[in-house]
């Protein structure tokens, strides 16, 4: 038997799933036919074949390994951003509790 705390739970993980169902751009296709004809792609796909040549890898390797580093890069500067925001946030609120 659900105990009301474990339904409350489960209706609240339904409703958040539910919202971002909303946000979701139905364009999808037509997005992704514009990306992977622009000149960014044609970049990455010159890296990728400079990346599998210079380290003796597959292409599908060389193609793993640029989008894990993006991503290292993405996580970095997303743990920058946030510390400097909280250290902002503590610096205000300790201007503020001082007045």
């Amino acid at each position: 038997m659900i105990s009301e705390n474990q339904e409350s739970i489960q209706l609240l993980n339904t409703a958040i799933i539910k919202s971002k169902e909303k946000k979701i751009d139905n364009t999808f296709e037509d997005r992704l036919a514009v990306a992977c004809s622009s000149s960014e792609m044609e970049a990455l796909s010159v890296a990728i074949s400079h990346l599998s040549e210079k380290q003796k890898i597959s292409r599908d390797q060389a193609a793993i390994a640029l989008i894990e580093r993006m991503r290292e890069l993405d996580s970095i500067w997303n743990d920058y951003v946030m510390m400097e925001g909280i250290s902002n946030l503590k610096d205000l609120l300790g201007k503020s509790q001082k007045h």
